[in-house]
């Protein structure tokens, strides 16, 4: 099974996402959180840093991270264990650094979250944004 790590950064009440693009194999045209596949002999915390400086260029302070959630997604004959993080602290200025990956960045509030690629991990996000956690 592949393990996959994805990243919310979070700032003022808002959280940056990515626009999947729309020939994606998984998850096309949808806007998501940034993240990507663990490589062998990485902790969660060493890929999502890893991830978020290759798409954003940011390099994050791991020890504002929380973990929320952890979930089965994709297709059944392709299953993938993914796991969400809540990243309340970094360097630098996000950026799409990673146009093949994703068409476009944004911030959203809790009021105008797109519908999601993950409904638990949304909810986990929310709840986390909500407790004033983020």
């Amino acid at each position: 099974m592949h393990k996959v790590v994805v990243g919310a950064l979070v700032r003022e009440g808002r959280v940056l996402l990515v626009h999947r693009r729309p020939n994606k194999r998984a998850y096309p045209d949808v806007w998501d959180l940034p993240g990507g596949l663990m490589e062998a002999g990485e902790s969660e915390l060493g890929a999502l840093t890893r991830e978020l400086q290759e798409e954003f260029g940011v390099q994050i302070a791991t020890d504002s991270a929380s973990h929320l959630c952890r979930v089965t997604a994709g297709p059944a004959e392709e299953p993938a264990l993914l796991s969400a993080w809540l990243v309340r602290d970094w360097q630098g200025t996000p950026a799409n650094v990673a146009p093949e990956e994703h068409d476009d960045i944004a911030w959203f509030g809790l009021e105008e979250l797109p519908p999601p690629a993950h409904e638990l991990v949304r909810t986990a996000l929310v709840d986390a944004m909500r407790s004033h956690r983020a």
